[in-house]
């Protein structure tokens, strides 16, 4: 697959060279990838660590300040050169990748921030293996409570750690009563907003349980999840370093290693609570679906 991401990110850059202000299309790149859109964007988002638009803009903004420090056009041939159909709209976008306008930079020769033309490779690091099964699983509710909380990649996230805290016995007891089905017992649910992976992207972050599509939330809240196949990780390590790892390794290895793609809906995490730095067994649940399937979306 990684030769397909490197062919699809070679598409990319033809779009940008060749004809600046064009629009790259996405379904495009996806299907040169031989993905979905979706599934695209995440793994993009994953392996890069920056969204796949975040990544486009530098790129058309590294571009483009090379011409500006070059002098040899205009600073609005520049801008309609790149896409924008003004030079103010163009100074903004310029500024939010380089820090500095477009006219500062070519009357004093500015140093500029470049985006490197990226590339995916293989890095083998010892001889980690991943456990997992594939599920074929009917429509459930997750029901319990819900909140945004910013993406961590390492540590403790203070705000999931809060939204933990903030829920009563009441609350607890009430999703104890309701769980039925696959995965067992109280569990996590990260529900993306966006595309994005970054640290920070907001996510809305649920505690709960799985039940019956039509079981009754009351006073909880309540996400409905649509039939769907899922690959189930176990994972065994300390507390929080071996998920987030775990989490990190089915993006950057296991995708690329295998026939399926990711799909939308809610990634499952069911744990043992423990001390931070404990030893503790957990199980991920990722919403996936054949590659082959989507190849061509």
């Amino acid at each position: 697959m990684l030769e397909q991401l490197n062919q699809a990110l070679d598409h990319i850059e033809r779009c940008l060279e060749a004809e600046a202000g064009r629009e790259v299309d996405v379904a495009e790149v996806a299907r040169i990838a031989m993905t979905s859109e979706y599934h695209f964007r995440r793994l993009f988002s994953a392996l890069a660590g920056m969204p796949l638009s975040v990544y486009v803009r530098r790129r058309r903004m590294t571009l483009a300040g090379a011409e500006v420090l070059g002098g040899e056009r205009t600073l609005l041939d520049v801008a309609v050169r790149y896409g924008y159909g003004s030079g103010e709209a163009f100074a903004r976008a310029f500024r939010s990748v380089h820090g500095i306008g477009p006219g500062e930079a070519r009357r004093t020769g500015a140093t500029l921030t470049a985006q490197p033309r990226m590339s995916f490779r293989v890095v083998v690091e010892g001889s980690t293996t991943m456990r997992y099964r594939i599920v074929e699983k009917e429509a459930f509710r997750v029901v319990g409570r819900k909140a945004r909380v910013p993406l961590v990649h390492e540590g403790v996230n203070a705000a999931a750690a809060a939204h933990v805290e903030s829920l009563d016995e009441q609350a607890i007891v009430r999703m104890k009563e309701l769980a039925h089905g696959q995965p067992e017992g109280v569990l996590s649910a990260v529900v993306h907003l966006t595309d994005s992976r970054e640290e920070g992207a907001e996510v809305d972050y649920w505690i709960g349980v799985v039940t019956g599509p039509e079981a009754a939330a009351d006073e909880l809240d309540a996400l409905d999840v649509p039939a769907g196949t899922w690959a189930v990780f176990d994972n065994h390590g300390p507390y929080p370093s071996a998920l987030q790892e775990l989490w990190r390794d089915v993006f950057t290895q296991w995708f690329p290693s295998n026939p399926y793609a990711s799909r939308p809906g809610p990634e499952l995490l069911r744990t043992q609570p423990v001390e931070i730095g404990a030893e503790t067994d957990s199980q991920l649940w990722i919403p996936v679906e054949r590659s082959g399937a989507s190849a061509g979306v």
